[in-house]
């Protein structure tokens, strides 16, 4: 497959009909959001260092399917990123959403910053490469597994693909600062959502990702957004539902055609 790179423009029309609607509905309303979490298993796992890790999982109907990692912002593993994973099932995809703090969760941004500070690589890296393993040794995953993630997830998520062969990414305006040398060991195809408002996340660091990828010969579809820094979290000030909408159903788009 030769390497791509598509670049848009935000308030496109969408391209996945009523995927994101209900999504939408979903996070707007709070009691919504914990009924969705509280659905949810909690799956624990040993990491190869003696570590244990556990995780949310949402099932689809029918399986064996393909399964959807989730990694948290930098808030921590809480309902919203739960209540995404249950509609990752209901796209007929089991839905994981793994924890990289041990169970913290933060409120405020001093809180979020010293979680993710917090945060060993190395063992992030074996707790997201633990749960891929996991997924594909179980008997209701059909093999096939992707990563999506925000903020401190997206990062993350582009990590896990890194780390093992992955059938998908999807970053959510995360930090994708990678040299074209260490983005080679990925190996399906990646989605990009950034904004081009982001001080962090910013239009020159994407740029550099898009050059990056197609250095390493590798998969990128980009979608930039004249939004915020995290764009598609209704619980923020820079929250951007067109955007979030739109985002969401390129997102369900990209998934189904790398999953089925």
């Amino acid at each position: 497959m030769k390497p791509q790179s598509i670049s848009t423009s935000s308030r496109r029309q969408v391209v996945v009909g009523l995927a994101g609607l209900s999504l939408a509905t979903l996070l707007a309303d709070p009691a919504k959001v914990a009924r969705a979490a509280a659905s949810l298993q909690t799956v624990t796992a040993k990491t190869p260092s003696g570590r244990s890790v556990s995780a949310a999982l949402a099932m689809p109907d029918n399986k064996p399917a393909a399964a959807v990692i989730l990694v948290h912002e930098w808030w921590g593993l809480n309902d919203q990123i739960k209540s995404v994973a249950t509609e990752i099932a209901k796209q007929g995809w089991l839905g994981l959403a793994i924890d990289l703090y041990g169970g913290k969760v933060g409120s405020k941004p001093e809180e979020a910053e010293t979680l993710m500070k917090g945060v060993v690589p190395a063992e992030a890296s074996e707790t997201m490469s633990t749960w891929v393993d996991w997924l594909r040794q179980n008997p209701d995953c059909n093999g096939k597994v992707a990563s999506i993630g925000w903020c401190f997830g997206g990062g993350m998520a582009l990590q896990a693909a890194m780390d093992r062969p992955l059938d998908a990414t999807v970053v959510y305006y995360g930090n994708v600062a990678r040299p074209a040398d260490e983005l080679k060991s990925i190996k399906g195809p990646v989605l990009g959502q950034f904004a081009n408002e982001d001080q962090w996340i910013n239009p020159a660091m994407v740029d550099g990702f898009e050059a990056a990828m197609k250095q390493a010969g590798k998969m990128l579809e980009v979608h930039r957004y004249d939004a915020n820094h995290a764009f598609a979290n209704p619980t923020g000030d820079h929250y951007d539902a067109e955007d979030a909408r739109a985002a969401w159903d390129r997102t369900v788009a990209f998934l189904k055609s790398t999953l089925g």
